[in-house]
């Protein structure tokens, strides 16, 4: 039995090469917009803990408005930590965490200023170029 090229040329669908091209192309579109979205995603939990670290800066201010000093903990401006002329909580939800899902760092007195309140980022180490901090 003879197979006649001319026969198959009719027949409908793709060959293994034309699949192979179109899955290279699909895997390299893949490719650039998950780079692109994961990007995103970094650059949009930086703005978070930018977000999250004036609102706490804002809620410190208060805190020294009613108390007269910075308080030694971030703890202190969800619960009274035990002075009078505390007016709080001076957060309206519970202290949040970074993005990442670890505790904003606090120092008073601080290093850069009356008091230090930073994010470690995403790598957790403090010192990285990748922290986000107050004083900048």
């Amino acid at each position: 039995m003879k197979i006649n090229l001319m026969d198959r040329k009719s027949e409908k669908g793709f060959s293994l090469i034309e699949l192979i091209v179109v899955m290279v192309i699909l895997a390299l579109l893949a490719g650039i917009v998950g780079y692109k979205y994961t990007r995103h995603i970094g650059q949009s939990k930086s703005q978070a803990a930018k977000m999250q670290i004036i609102e706490l800066g804002g809620a410190l201010q208060m805190y020294l408005l009613d108390v007269g000093r910075y308080p030694d903990t971030l703890e202190s401006l969800a619960q009274n930590p035990g002075i009078e002329a505390w007016n709080g909580p001076y957060l309206q939800k519970e202290l949040p965490n970074d993005p990442w899902g670890k505790p904003y760092q606090y120092r008073y007195p601080g290093m850069h200023g009356d008091y230090d309140l930073f994010s470690l980022g995403p790598d957790g180490v403090d010192g990285g170029d990748d922290d986000i901090v107050s004083w900048k």
